[in-house]
């Protein structure tokens, strides 16, 4: 199961007891704006959503190995997270 809320974070809208993936995508150390999606450990697609203006992202997740892949204009990356039960996990994604 996974869910986010489109345009990015707001740390007021953190559930608790939820297990929360969640960062930002820069280029350059400047924030930018495109997609992350949200893989699962088979590289099968699970989510995708907007960045905000900022760069940031979120997903609602159940426990395991994700892979995030950032989509911005002339850019991918991708990054392995382990997201614990219950637990947030931040992710940096430089693109």
């Amino acid at each position: 199961m996974c869910g986010a809320k489109a345009g990015g974070p707001d740390a007021s809208t953190i559930k608790p007891g939820e297990t929360t993936i969640q960062g930002s995508v820069t280029r350059d150390g400047e924030p930018v704006a495109g997609y992350v999606r949200l893989l699962d450990s088979t590289g099968e697609f699970t989510a995708e959503v907007p960045t905000s203006a900022t760069g940031q992202f979120r997903f609602y997740a159940a426990e395991g190995t994700w892979t995030l892949r950032a989509l911005v204009p002339g850019a991918t990356a991708d990054r392995t997270v382990v997201a614990q039960k219950g637990g947030l996990a931040e992710v940096a994604i430089a693109v």
